[in-house]
């Protein structure tokens, strides 16, 4: 029996919680990014009135402006995000405890265990999509696969509002035409790479022999034949099980390569805010905190270091992630993914006890 997964993502998630409490601006365009003053300032969301002047997500600030002089830049709200996401998740709770972020506005959610319940997928990606819009009054966009790659991909194709499907008897025919850079972790470098041996297209992946892939990409090449032909088991983790007793992190895929230290600090503190409010959620506090860093190349580093007293704030996970990135990278190639991790957990009971002596 094939498993029932689902990819939500929130649609334009900052910029549309932005216009949902700034009802002034919804029919303007509007984006929400990092201090404007910066050349470095980048876009982080952006609505469809943006988009429409081709804006895009993780372009910076002043070329967004040359597409559209009237475009309104606010700045980014994380608190007010973060409790929408955890409204979102609280939704998602009532099908499933099988639900792993990806960032704040993205989660996987393996329903397989509810269709008895609340019948298909695609029922239950209707529902949940109906649900977000008339309870969080933003909207999202669901695929609906049998493996967390191609429920990724589904999410993606049809915007904003929308349910793909993809099956083990379709997914040929809707998957493989799509371009290679669209298949979860092609980046520019690996798509330039594939490019040049005229591999442009998933289904040229799926394909093409993976022994040349191997040859080309090294075992990367390998797992990316496996997801063009629809072989991803890798589960979705049950909420909290990443890091109740170990460790609670938040790591995210971004839309463009980083390519200097200003983009790399939007992103930490985006991410140690969402681990700062998990920890708080459930109730612990970190004694180490871990970077976790692949660049476009998808080599990977990771470090960590001890913080002072047990935290769950941002204020203090964040300059730490930040001074171990800007101590330990020296920009030899744009990075791709970043990761943000509080380890060596202890309850706030603890904490307390250890603040003491």
């Amino acid at each position: 029996m094939y498993r029932v997964i689902l990819h939500v993502d929130l649609n334009n998630f900052y910029a549309s919680v932005e216009c949902l409490h700034r009802p002034e601006l919804r029919d303007k365009p509007v984006a929400v990014g990092g201090d404007p003053t910066l050349r470095h300032g980048i876009i982080l969301a952006k609505n469809y009135p943006a988009k429409s002047y081709g804006i895009k997500t993780g372009e910076v600030i002043w070329q967004a402006r040359k597409k559209c002089p009237d475009l309104i830049v606010v700045p980014p709200n994380y608190s007010l995000y973060l409790r929408f996401a955890r409204l979102a998740r609280e939704i998602y709770s009532s099908y499933t405890d099988q639900i792993e972020p990806f960032g704040i506005d993205e989660a996987w959610l393996d329903v397989t265990k509810s269709r008895s319940l609340y019948g298909d997928g695609k029922k239950i990606a209707d529902e949940i999509r109906a649900r977000i819009k008339f309870e969080l009054g933003i909207t999202a966009s669901v695929g609906v696969s049998y493996n967390k790659i191609f429920a990724k991909l589904g999410s993606d194709m049809k915007k904003p509002d929308a349910t793909t499907v993809i099956t083990p008897n379709n997914f040929r025919q809707v998957v493989w035409p799509l371009p290679a850079a669209d298949l979860l972790y092609v980046g520019r470098a690996t798509e330039k790479k594939l490019s040049r041996y005229m591999i442009r297209t998933i289904g040229d992946i799926a394909v093409t022999s993976r022994y040349f892939l191997r040859f080309l990409l090294g075992k990367w090449g390998d797992i990316l034949w496996s997801f063009a032909n629809g072989e991803d088991n890798s589960p979705v983790a049950v909420f909290g099980e990443e890091g109740f007793i170990k460790s609670i992190g938040n790591s995210t895929t971004t839309p463009r390569d980083l390519v200097d230290n200003e983009d790399v600090k939007m992103v930490i503190y985006v991410l140690a805010e969402s681990v700062a409010a998990r920890l708080r959620e459930h109730g612990f506090k970190c004694r180490t905190v871990q970077i976790h860093v692949r660049d476009c190349d998808l080599n990977v580093f990771t470090r960590q270091g001890k913080v002072g007293r047990p935290t769950n704030l941002s204020s203090e996970i964040a300059p730490l992630a930040m001074e171990l990135f800007t101590v330990n990278y020296h920009w030899e190639k744009p990075l791709r993914s970043i990761g943000v991790r509080g380890t060596d957990l202890v309850t706030e009971r603890e904490a307390l006890q250890v603040s003491l002596f």
